[in-house]
């Protein structure tokens, strides 16, 4: 019985730890924006910079003044998207914490049904957020593209 519970709690930590190498690899696209050169506007892990649309350019990256922006609504309506944006990634990242916590508590559930049916309401839960999360980003790229022309 003691065995049992040794190989999986093993099983669990190999699953945890590659999930957490396939989440740590959400910053590799960063590499090839910085490639790009368009270190201005480079956000970390997926999180835009606050100021993403907002800048001069690459040599100096200065803030633009509301009047080279567009007025002060648009000033304005970038970084709101920007910070909305930022939330959204946030809750991304959330959800995909808490699918990893729903596969522990099911790997741990040791066959108990009740314990079995939290951690899948727990990675449905988690799935949905995370779709809601993915289409809202989708939407508020669409709007940022759309304030920019």
């Amino acid at each position: 019985m003691r065995l049992r519970n040794v190989r999986n709690w093993v099983v669990s930590l190999a699953i945890i730890t590659s999930a957490g190498g396939a989440l740590l690899a959400t910053a590799i696209p960063q590499t090839v924006v910085a490639a790009t050169g368009d270190s201005c506007n480079s956000g970390f892990l997926g999180f835009p910079a606050w100021y993403r649309g907002l800048t001069k350019g690459a040599p100096d990256c200065n803030l633009e003044s509301p009047s080279e922006a567009g007025g002060l609504s648009s000033f304005i309506w970038h970084i709101a998207l920007n910070i909305l944006e930022m939330a959204l990634v946030a809750i991304g990242y959330a959800s995909a914490f808490y699918i990893l916590y729903g596969g522990f508590l099911f790997l741990t559930s040791q066959g108990k049904p009740d314990s079995a049916a939290k951690a899948r309401s727990t990675i449905l839960d988690a799935i949905i957020g995370l779709v809601i999360s993915f289409a809202s980003i989708a939407v508020v790229n669409f709007v940022i593209g759309k304030i920019l022309k």
